[in-house]
C-alpha cells in the first residue's frame, strides 16, 4: 500500500463519518434546543426532561436513516475490499 493511498482512505473515511454522523446529530440538537426552550420559558428544571427526548429522537433517526447509513457503509467497505489489491 502506498502513502497516497492511506491518506485517501483516512481522508474518505473521515468524510463518510461526517456526512453519516450529521443527519442523527443535526436531529438531537434540534430536539434538544427545543427541550432547551421549553425548559426556559415553563422554567421546569427536570433532569430526565432534557434526556427522554433527545434519547427517543436519536433511536427514532437511527430507525429512519439506518438503510441509508448501512448503504453507504456497505459501499466504502466494497470500495475499499476492491481497492486494496491494486493498491498492494
Amino acid at each position: 500500500m502506498t502513502q497516497d493511498f492511506v491518506i485517501h482512505l483516512a481522508q474518505n473515511a473521515v468524510m463518510l463519518v461526517l456526512i453519516l454522523c450529521a443527519p442523527i446529530l443535526g436531529i438531537g440538537l434540534f430536539v434538544g434546543l427545543a427541550v432547551s426552550i421549553f425548559q426556559a420559558t415553563t422554567q421546569i428544571q427536570e433532569q430526565t426532561l432534557s434526556f427522554i427526548p433527545k434519547i427517543v429522537a436519536i433511536l427514532v433517526s437511527l430507525i429512519l436513516f439506518g438503510p441509508w447509513i448501512l448503504n453507504h457503509l456497505v459501499e466504502f467497505t466494497y470500495s475499499v475490499i476492491v481497492n486494496i489489491p491494486k493498491n498492494l
